[in-house]
């Protein structure tokens, strides 16, 4: 059997649609249709059911993805196996290959440049693939196969798929412009519910308890904008148009600047790292290696 056919099909099961499988294997749908229908002649059974509102897997598609993930598990050991002769990674051997990392945009842009710097002085034959990706791509890339690694600023991972490990927590703080009127000052939420707030977008698990409590105060409907970046969000707060609640780490140097400056505002809580890795699927030496670099570097820096 062509494992090229169990990777489309674990694809198409976990995107939903022949569209959105074909974009994410970068292939056209027409190829992606004549795969399936390829593996369910050789299955002898349908294995989706074709609906207006998607592709859903049938009963036996059901029962096949677990075993395909770990065929596609063992291809990609055999791989690795032949490729650098480390499939389980001999001790001191040279760690080499690709690992696919995603995480939110706070991190890629305030924490991961130097852990990246440190795998590839240690590992020269190490690549590193990082992509800013929210919670829900980050966990639909994870099953899918699409990445190794991710992490996650989450209080919990509940997806049974996902294996989770806590690595560090991010401070988070209220920041404002420098000349704003609530600049080192102490507010509460009555008055912080009354500004404009910039924070980042939906999905994103410190802002949307931020948001949830603003937008449950009485009497007032505050003035929420989201943004997929970060750098929108602290611009848009230097110009001062607005507060925001963001990691420590990501206006660190605005507020040492004096671009930013902190407001005290109501307590709230660090918001966990998460070092989450599929459950099932075989960790490669060279994820691992990734890994273990990100665990030292956050605990480190914690």
């Amino acid at each position: 059997m062509d494992t090229r056919l169990l990777q489309t099909f674990v694809t198409l099961v976990r995107a939903g649609s022949f569209t959105a499988a074909a974009r994410s294997l970068h292939l056209a749908q027409s190829t992606v249709t004549v795969q399936i229908r390829t593996l369910e002649r050789e299955l002898g059974t349908p294995l989706f059911d074709r609906l207006p509102s998607g592709t859903v897997p049938t009963r036996a598609g059901l029962r096949l993805l677990e075993d395909a993930e770990t065929v596609l598990d063992a291809v990609a050991r055999l791989r690795a196996r032949a490729s650098t002769g480390q499939g389980d990674a001999a001790d001191g051997a040279a760690i080499e290959g690709e690992v696919a990392v995603a995480a939110g945009d706070s991190l890629c842009s305030a924490r991961l440049p130097g852990v990246i710097a440190a795998l590839r002085r240690d590992h020269p034959g190490l690549d590193v693939h990082l992509q800013a990706a929210g919670t829900a791509p980050a966990v639909d890339g994870l099953r899918s196969g699409r990445l190794d690694l991710a992490l996650l600023l989450e209080p919990e991972v509940t997806d049974r798929d996902l294996l989770a490990r806590r690595i560090a927590s991010e401070p988070l703080v209220y920041v404002a412009a420098a000349d704003h009127r609530l600049a080192g000052r102490t507010a509460d939420w009555a008055e912080l519910a009354r500004e404009s707030f910039f924070v980042h977008e939906e999905g994103c698990s410190y802002s949307d308890r931020l948001v949830g409590v603003l937008e449950g105060m009485p009497g007032v409907r505050p003035r929420i904008t989201r943004f997929g970046s970060i750098d929108a969000t602290r611009s848009c707060v230097a110009a001062g148009l607005g507060l925001t609640l963001l990691p420590r780490v990501t206006v660190a140097g605005q507020l040492a600047e004096g671009r930013l400056a902190e407001v005290a505002g109501p307590a709230a809580e660090p918001v966990p790292v998460q070092l989450v890795r599929h459950r099932r699927r075989w960790v490669s030496p060279a994820a691992r290696a990734v890994a273990e670099e990100l665990a030292r570097a956050f605990t480190t820096a914690s």
